[in-house]
């Protein structure tokens, strides 16, 4: 688990993270908020079921999820992620370019916290 509780992302920032998905995941998840129990974005690529699942949490609790099944990388790949927080949404581009977006629905105008869980190991990152 990789953790930073100071990243001070704001509107109009870009996040890359880049890293190394374990050969044997079954996924894992790029989150930003203000806590983990408070998240404005979940990203979690799941493996075994071939997609792409977004949601944000509230006070512990999971909201509404979103699905898309533009899974573009594998199992053993390195990749890079980029992440754009805008006023109303996120906006992650994918390493094909594809892009997966998901709205802000907190209203964010700044995180503080950023994990990162499951089969990557992140390489590096840039904010």
């Amino acid at each position: 688990k990789f953790e930073i509780f100071n990243l001070d992302m704001k509107t109009g920032d870009t996040l890359k993270v880049k890293g190394k998905i374990s050969d044997d995941t079954d996924g894992f998840s790029i989150n930003l908020g203000c806590s983990s129990s408070d998240l404005a974005l979940h990203f979690n690529p799941r493996f075994n079921e071939s997609v792409i699942v977004c949601n944000s949490k509230c006070k512990k609790a999971w909201q509404e999820e979103h699905r898309d099944d533009h899974l573009c990388f594998s199992r053993g790949s390195t990749i890079k992620i980029v992440i754009e927080m805008k006023a109303d949404k996120f906006q992650v581009k994918l390493p094909d370019d594809h892009k997966v977006e998901f709205p802000n629905r907190h209203c964010y105008e700044k995180v503080n916290y950023m994990s990162v869980k499951g089969g990557f190991r992140v390489i590096s990152f840039k904010l």
